[in-house]
């Protein structure tokens, strides 16, 4: 079966229907278990009692984590949600084109929260300097392997 890009370029190899929900939720199924960990991780961290040793910068980067994590978790688990409430599904493609719209737009939050947590955590083992050095390294290689490589690349796959 012969498909198009809305640019004319042909699709090949196996071709998934639009209304195939079945690739959207193995991506849901992995992202969601890293969002409910790292904000599991973040709501029990306030009530260890190393918490009150971080200076306010830090409860300040822990506060914009645990939101963030929060934030995602909203909008990768909104698909199910919307499932549920408007079952049966009367449009399905139109449905995915939502949910991969949650799931992207909760990559945001998500690529923050992943980032500040990993300044918290190498705060904690090594140095508050040697935390913003390679959370700015990690925050730069999720940017590339999760952005820009895709978006560059979109047009191989």
């Amino acid at each position: 079966m012969e498909k198009k890009k809305p640019d004319g370029k042909v699709i090949t190899g196996p071709a998934v229907p639009d209304d195939d929900l079945g690739d959207l939720h193995q991506e849901l199924r992995i992202l969601l278990q890293g969002s409910q960990v790292l904000t599991a991780f973040l709501i029990i961290l306030p009530f260890n009692a190393s918490f009150e040793k971080l200076i306010d910068f830090e409860k300040y980067v822990y506060l914009g984590t645990f939101i963030c994590a929060v934030i995602s978790l909203i909008l990768f688990t909104a698909p199910a949600a919307h499932h549920r409430l408007i079952r049966p599904l009367i449009n399905r493609v139109e449905f995915k084109q939502f949910a991969t719209n949650m799931i992207i737009i909760g990559l945001v939050p998500l690529s923050l929260a992943v980032t500040f947590v990993v300044q918290l955590v190498v705060s904690q083992v090594l140095s508050f300097e040697a935390s913003l050095v390679i959370a700015g390294v990690v925050g730069l290689v999720l940017l590339g392997v999760w952005w820009v490589y895709p978006l560059v690349n979109k047009d191989r796959y």
